[in-house]
């Protein structure tokens, strides 16, 4: 689940497959609307799809020429980005 609060977008729960499409549209929608820090430490699992999510976010923000940046990002998904070598592509703090 995605809640919005002024500029930060924050991630409730998993960032899985079956939820994965939701989050996209909901989190791009969240972007469009002026989020620019993407809260990620609220994940309760997360597998590669959460990767594709963030990358998806990141494309989405730079169409718009919007910068974001992503928090609180867990080990297990910083670890998918680098095995992936998308690491270098993601705002990760």
């Amino acid at each position: 689940m995605i809640e919005l609060s002024g500029e930060r977008l924050r991630v409730v729960g998993p960032m899985v497959i079956a939820s994965a499409t939701e989050l996209k549209n909901a989190g791009e929608a969240a972007l469009a609307s002026g989020a620019s820090i993407v809260d990620l430490g609220q994940v309760t699992e997360a597998d590669s799809s959460a990767v594709a999510i963030l990358l998806a976010w990141v494309r989405a923000a730079q169409e718009r020429k919007q910068a974001i940046s992503i928090l609180g990002t867990p080990d297990n998904i910083r670890s998918l980005a680098t095995l992936y070598g998308v690491a270098e592509f993601l705002p990760l703090a």
